[in-house]
């Protein structure tokens, strides 16, 4: 997925999913404005592309599929803010803006446990 339009303070589709594929066991959160996946200590994220290369997040336990999540392929661009709480600071909503550029709407979002700007001082995801 290439990005042609962004705002300032955003990102493409492709930088982000390349950061959130080194980073699956810090989502907490994952949905669109119907369905939510909600992140446990007994499930794992796993993250892909079906056979034409549409990503994809699926939420497993064991071996089981609890849910996916079917990332559409117009992402415009991707936006993140922190969206902590007192008792979790260090939260942050990336949203996966879809449309136009003169009317962008969110497709889906990831909440995760920090923002990309941690990067280098994150101790890293586990693999899985």
């Amino acid at each position: 997925m290439n990005v042609q339009l962004q705002p300032e303070n955003s990102l493409t589709f492709d930088r982000f999913w390349s950061w959130l594929g080194e980073h699956p066991n810090c989502i907490l959160q994952a949905g669109t404005e119907d369905c939510f996946l909600y992140d446990d200590d007994a499930l794992h994220w796993h993250l892909g592309a079906d056979g034409d290369g549409n990503p994809y997040a699926q939420l497993v336990h064991g071996k089981q599929l609890i849910g996916e999540l079917l990332v559409e392929p117009r992402v415009l661009y991707v936006q993140g803010r922190a969206d902590g709480t007192v008792d979790e600071p260090d939260r942050w909503l990336f949203e996966l803006i879809g449309g136009t550029a003169d009317e962008p709407y969110p497709l889906c979002h990831f909440l995760m446990a920090h923002g990309i700007e941690e990067e280098s001082t994150h101790q890293g995801a586990l693999q899985h």
